[in-house]
């Protein structure tokens, strides 16, 4: 019996020292992949930047995440060059493609104009049709959405009464593709600072005239 609990004891001893073995393992291999993995992410992240606000010499800021009109978290990127703002790049995300949500990065300039978008996921589109979404609506193809404005261009499908010609087949790709301008847009300082300024201008007219009445009272 006392072999037996010896046998036993040992055989406990011998797998904890192999767990314990394992596990520092595992552990120096995470430290030694992780920050490679951290730093291929962020060079690809940075290249993504890049490509949608193409502006030589250009860097960008830290990243500031928002919550957009349908619930869903952005990330904007504040882009200068020479401490100077030359445009953001903002990645959102739309619920409403075919296969369920496309994640988009889209560059605008300070305006708000479009400068470029880079398609980060639209894995659950229909091959051949909503998949065609990463060249569709670049610069000089059909669906060009480069150089206009949400604010006063109509960027929803034509067949919505818009300005963009969906993808062929692809109408609900299309779609989530505009909406996922929008809520990029949505997010952009730009847009925060011209509501702020209508708001204050509103006010302002609002004081105007309350005063010009209280002088007619008068």
């Amino acid at each position: 019996m006392a072999k037996l609990e010896n046998s036993l004891k040992n055989m406990v001893l011998s797998l904890t020292a192999i767990t314990v073995i394992v596990g520092a393992l595992l552990g120096y291999v995470a430290s030694v992949t992780d920050e490679p993995i951290a730093q291929a992410a962020a060079a690809k992240q940075q290249n993504a930047i890049a490509a949608v606000v193409p502006v030589e010499g250009a860097q960008a800021g830290e990243a500031q995440k928002v919550v957009t009109a349908n619930g869903e978290e952005a990330v904007i990127f504040p882009v200068t060059k020479d401490g100077q703002l030359v445009g953001h790049a903002v990645q959102a995300v739309s619920k409403n493609g075919f296969g369920g949500k496309i994640t988009v990065m889209f560059g605008f300039d300070p305006e708000g104009t479009i400068l470029g978008y880079n398609v980060l996921d639209c894995g659950g589109e229909t091959p051949g049709l909503g998949a065609k979404m990463p060249d569709w609506f670049q610069k000089g193809a059909k669906g060009d959405v480069i150089g206009k404005n949400p604010k006063t261009n109509n960027l929803t499908v034509s067949k919505d009464e818009g300005e963009v010609d969906a993808i062929t087949a692809a109408t609900i790709s299309s779609r989530a593709f505009c909406d996922a301008i929008a809520q990029a847009f949505g997010v952009l300082p730009v847009v925060e600072a011209a509501a702020e300024a209508q708001t204050s201008a509103t006010k302002q007219a609002a004081g105007t005239s309350e005063s010009v009445n209280e002088v007619a009272g008068e």
